[in-house]
């Protein structure tokens, strides 16, 4: 293969500079294989400006495992801040030096016979293999009808929400209860703001059962060695909404029907549709509460069935009680009687491959793949959830997953001709 040259060629280009781009760097950078790593912003940046202040990991620090960097502070069963998370991911970077160039945008990737072109704004580079590592965090969903809400209302997604005071007084209606909508609803409580919550279909997870972490148990029953080709249910996995739950205050887990009992939380239904200072809801707040609260006692179910067959001696726990249902189901409300004066979305991002000119996507526009790996040869995908097993989008499972890339490249690597691999 011969390139044009005012290309410049790198056997392996690597798109984006957080956990999991770094992570196939470190293998790559291990095995002696050339190759460059673009990152649009700084490394880890969705780690130190796509998160507010208060954030914390939910899942407990041991999982931490970037590779050859696991937690090694004092606090294995804690909750890492937001800034002791981007320490943490630095000093991982650190320990390798990977081949990074940051502030580079990737406008463009197009396949050609046995070779990739990568278009940047600094010019445009030649590879063998490309690994697409930019996470599926691109674009924050809003949904169309928020353009239709009195323009006095403030309207802001989880993504550029930082602190309570970003807002103006008065109240919050936050939208959607996965793990960002829950834990931004509780920073608002804590900050003596009314909250009303649309609650959605998200399932909740219990934090301490039984003695340790619910995470603990699940570690220990193998739930997360499970692949997505093993699950019983591979559909519900890819597309179902994390488990909510929290890291604050040590960690703990997030019950709405206490919040609407014990504080300023105002409860409902999905959201269905808004109109200058009309807010309507579907009448489904009871199903969404009584579904995530049995996605929560299972939990519950499988820790005990696993203790009860290891014969372990662990502290019984009393049976979970609903301490509070809605009488009825609002549907509408008026935003200005309310005294709502803005809102929060929360309700998740879409990914953006519109660059990606390579025949690897399915009709709906999501990649295929098999454990990252395409079937357009020296094209791979890395960090999204449910890649391999549950800890794939997480520090938890990027080592491994970074690891299995890394052999699949290296073996394409091995079988390039000497004078591509020059």
């Amino acid at each position: 293969m011969s390139h044009t040259p005012h290309r410049r060629h790198v056997p392996v280009i690597i798109v984006g500079g957080g956990q999991a781009g770094l992570s196939v760097s470190y293998y790559l950078t291990r095995a002696g294989i050339e190759h460059r790593v673009f990152e649009r912003h700084r490394r880890f940046h969705s780690w130190r400006e796509n998160r507010w202040d208060s954030f914390c990991l939910v899942t407990p620090n041991w999982q931490c495992r970037l590779p050859g960097h696991p937690y090694s502070g004092d606090d294995p069963d804690g909750f890492m801040l937001k800034d002791e998370i981007v320490a943490y991911a630095e000093a991982f970077a650190a320990s390798f030096d990977p081949p990074l160039s940051e502030g580079v945008v990737v406008n463009r990737i197009t396949r050609h016979t046995d070779w990739y072109s990568v278009k940047t704004p600094e010019g445009t580079w030649s590879c063998d293999q490309v690994v697409i590592a930019t996470g599926g965090y691109d674009q924050p969903i809003v949904p169309p009808y928020a353009d239709r809400l009195d323009p006095s209302i403030t309207q802001l997604h989880s993504r550029d929400y930082r602190r309570p005071s970003q807002l103006p007084e008065g109240a919050t209606l936050v939208v959607g209860t996965g793990q960002s909508g829950v834990q931004i609803m509780e920073d608002l409580v804590r900050d003596g703001r009314k909250v009303h919550l649309a609650v959605g279909p998200a399932p909740r997870s219990p934090r301490k059962y039984r003695g340790r972490d619910a995470t603990d148990w699940l570690y220990d029953m193998g739930h997360y060695d499970i692949t997505i080709r093993e699950h019983p249910d591979p559909v519900k996995a890819l597309t179902q909404t994390n488990h909510y739950m929290s890291g604050r205050d040590g960690g703990k887990e997030i019950d709405l029907r206490r919040f609407a009992l014990e504080d300023d939380v105002s409860l409902y239904g999905s959201l269905a549709d808004m109109e200058w200072q009309t807010i309507r809801f579907l009448p489904d707040l009871d199903k969404n509460l009584d579904d995530a609260d049995k996605s929560y006692v299972g939990i519950r179910d499988q820790i005990d069935a696993y203790i009860a067959k290891e014969g372990i001696d662990a502290p019984e726990e009393p049976p979970f009680v609903k301490v509070w249902r809605p009488e009825r189901e609002v549907t509408e409300i008026d935003a200005a009687a309310e005294g709502i004066t803005s809102i929060v979305w929360s309700i998740g991002f879409r990914p953006d491959y519109s660059w990606i000119d390579v025949d690897v996507f399915d009709e709906r526009g999501k990649p295929v793949y098999d454990r990252g790996v395409t079937a357009v040869p020296g094209f791979y995908f890395i960090g999204l959830g449910w890649l391999n097993t549950w800890g794939s989008g997480r520090f938890l499972g990027i080592d491994e997953d970074s690891r299995f890339l890394a052999g699949e490249i290296s073996r394409l690597h091995a079988h390039q001709p000497v004078a591509e691999q020059a």
